[in-house]
C-alpha cells in the first residue's frame, strides 16, 4: 500500500510505513487473513486517545485561561467525540486506506463513523511513536483546533441531557427517562443506541460508544426536535 499522497496530506512523513499500516488495519480484517503478519490497530488506537486528549488539555488550559475545569472538560469531550474525528477522517481520506473485513468494508452507517474515529486515534498514536510529540501536536492543531470556536458558539459541549431534563421539566412538567435500544459489537468494541421518552413517548435516538455518550447524543437530537436548543 503507499502512503505518499496520504502523508502528502497530512504533512507527515512516517519513518516506518508498517506502523501507519498497522493504524489502518481493523481487528475484522486479522480475522479474515489471519497469515497477513499484520497487527490489528487497537495498542495504538489505546495510546492515541490518551496522547490526543493530553495534546488538547494543553491547547485549552493555554488558550482558555478564563473557563474553569467543567467547561474545558465539555469542549474537550466536543471536541475528541467520535462523530467529530470521524469527520476529520473522511476529509483526511482515512476511509480510502482502510484494511477492513468484507463484511465491515459494506457498512458504510454509523459503525463505519467508530471504525474511522479510532483509526483517527490509531494515527495519532502511531505518529506519536513515530515522530513524537511536538510532530503529533501540529498534526492535531492543524486538523482540530480550527473547530474549537464553533463548538462555543453552537454549544456543542452543553450537557444535553442535564439541559434536556430541565427544560422537559419547566415546559411540559415531565422527567425525561432514557431505555436502551441496542447493544452490538465484542466487549472491547461496544455500541450503544438508548432512547429518550416523556412519559411514552419516544423523543429522539442516540448511538454512542457508552450508555452515558448515546444518551448524552439522544438527549441533544431531542432539545433540536424540541427546538430548546
Amino acid at each position: 500500500m503507499d502512503f505518499s499522497q496520504f502523508e502528502k496530506k497530512i504533512e507527515v512523513s512516517f519513518a516506518s510505513k508498517k506502523l501507519l499500516k498497522q493504524a489502518f488495519t481493523h481487528r475484522s480484517y486479522i480475522n479474515e487473513n489471519r497469515t497477513s503478519g499484520l497487527e490489528h490497530n487497537e495498542r495504538l488506537e489505546f495510546l492515541g486517545d490518551a496522547v490526543l486528549e493530553l495534546i488538547v488539555t494543553d491547547y485549552l488550559f493555554k488558550n482558555y485561561p478564563k473557563h474553569n475545569e467543567g467547561e474545558m472538560t465539555a469542549y474537550r469531550s466536543a471536541l475528541v467525540n467520535a462523530n467529530t474525528l470521524s469527520e476529520i477522517a473522511v476529509k483526511l481520506g482515512i476511509n480510502e486506506y482502510m484494511l477492513l473485513s468484507h463484511g465491515e468494508s459494506k457498512d458504510t452507517g454509523r459503525a463505519r463513523q467508530y471504525i474511522l474515529a479510532d483509526a483517527f486515534e490509531a494515527l495519532i498514536g502511531a505518529m506519536f511513536v513515530d515522530q513524537g510529540y511536538e510532530v503529533t501536536a501540529k498534526f492535531v492543531s492543524r486538523n482540530l483546533f480550527h473547530l474549537i470556536n464553533q463548538i462555543i458558539k453552537e454549544g456543542l459541549w452543553i450537557d444535553a441531557k442535564s439541559l434536556f431534563q430541565e427544560k422537559a421539566q419547566e415546559v411540559v412538567g415531565i422527567t425525561p427517562s432514557y431505555v436502551s435500544l441496542r447493544e452490538e459489537g465484542p466487549d472491547h468494541d461496544k455500541h450503544f443506541t438508548v432512547g429518550v421518552y416523556l412519559e411514552k413517548t419516544l423523543e429522539a435516538k442516540g448511538d454512542g460508544k457508552s450508555k452515558q455518550e448515546a444518551e448524552q447524543e439522544a438527549a441533544r437530537n431531542a432539545l433540536k426536535g424540541r427546538k430548546w436548543l
